[in-house]
């Protein structure tokens, strides 16, 4: 059942939850971490609106730089203002920013240990019509590979508001990425979050089962342990936001009580947070697993509910995982 903990929303299995796109938090934590500190500056590269990074444009004008359709010098600029004591946000679609520019990110950024903050929006294959040069699946592999690295996927507005503050709080390079549909909201202000903290937001008695998931897909991970519950099938479901540093003791812990994980990601199974938590499995308890999320191919258009069941990434595709583990183990 749902961690009291957790504190997640009283609406959460209903129909009328709210839905907001996760890049509306980023806008409104970037201005919320401008108010609180002077230091905090935004770039963007020509997607201003739809990066929702003209909310902080609106409030601090003066602090807000457009370089245009660049986004390589996207990243070195705001190298060179952290250098000289500035936060700088960056912002794009994640397919171009990591996805264009990760050399100089890599280069003047990680490898300099710099402050710079990543924002990759629309992120995922329910970025929709786009099609599969918009949609970004394999931006977690390459970022938690770069050293100094942080990586962040919050589960909804919420908590991509507090992630973005948190961001402007760490003195490390970070990249949060985020999606462009609307998804539901079903954490509170009351969640805890804390990077590098995954947090526990179902535990059934007796699990059989961890659900470990990342970004907007958490909430299919929650409809998959209420559907098992009903089954008969306990579980513990994880929200595992920040993918890098992973948080080791909650998820081997969870791990210990139930010998199975499944994992749901909006990413390439390949490098992305099912292969962080195998990495530290494999090192510090062997257990069976199985992944839920893209499979080695390109995106491409469509609606972004017919794209996440045609692609394997719904609470259905995590039940028939659970099951298929269950009846092997």
């Amino acid at each position: 059942m749902i961690k009291k903990s957790a504190h997640l929303s009283k609406k959460i299995f209903s129909s009328d939850i709210e839905q907001v796109p996760t890049r509306n938090g980023y806008g409104e934590g970037l201005v919320e971490a401008g108010k609180k500190d002077k230091r905090v500056v935004a770039l963007c590269a020509d997607l201003t609106e739809s990066t929702r990074t003209e909310y902080f444009k609106k409030v601090f004008p003066e602090r807000f730089i457009e370089v245009g359709v660049a986004e390589q010098l996207l990243a070195t600029l705001a190298a060179g203002m952290a250098n000289y004591g500035k936060i700088p946000f960056i912002a794009s679609y994640s397919a171009f920013s990591p996805g264009r520019n990760w050399e100089q990110i890599r280069t003047t950024i990680a490898l300099n240990d710099l402050p710079v903050k990543i924002a990759g929006a629309h992120s995922g294959i329910s970025v929709g019509p786009d099609g599969a040069t918009h949609q970004q699946l394999e931006d977690i592999a390459i970022m938690r590979a770069m050293p100094n690295m942080m990586v962040i996927a919050p589960c909804d507005s919420i908590e991509t508001t507090k992630a973005t503050i948190s961001a402007a709080q760490t003195a490390k390079p970070i990249y949060i990425r985020f999606t462009r549909e609307k998804t539901p909201v079903f954490t509170t202000n009351k969640t805890p979050f804390k990077i590098g903290k995954a947090e526990i937001f179902w535990e059934s008695k007796n699990p059989k089962v961890t659900i470990i998931g990342c970004g907007s897909l958490v909430y299919e991970a929650l409809l998959a342990a209420r559907e098992l519950k009903s089954q008969g099938i306990g579980s513990i479901v994880i929200n595992s936001h920040t993918i890098k540093p992973l948080d080791k003791n909650t998820i081997i812990n969870a791990v210990k009580k139930t010998k199975a994980v499944v994992t749901i990601e909006e990413h390439q199974i390949t490098g992305g947070l099912g292969g962080a938590v195998a990495e530290i499995l494999s090192q510090n308890y062997p257990t069976p697993i199985r992944f839920v999320g893209i499979k080695d191919r390109f995106g491409e258009s469509g609606e972004p509910q017919e794209l996440l069941k045609k692609f394997g990434c719904t609470a259905q595709d995590v039940i028939k995982a659970v099951k298929d583990m269950i009846r092997k183990k």
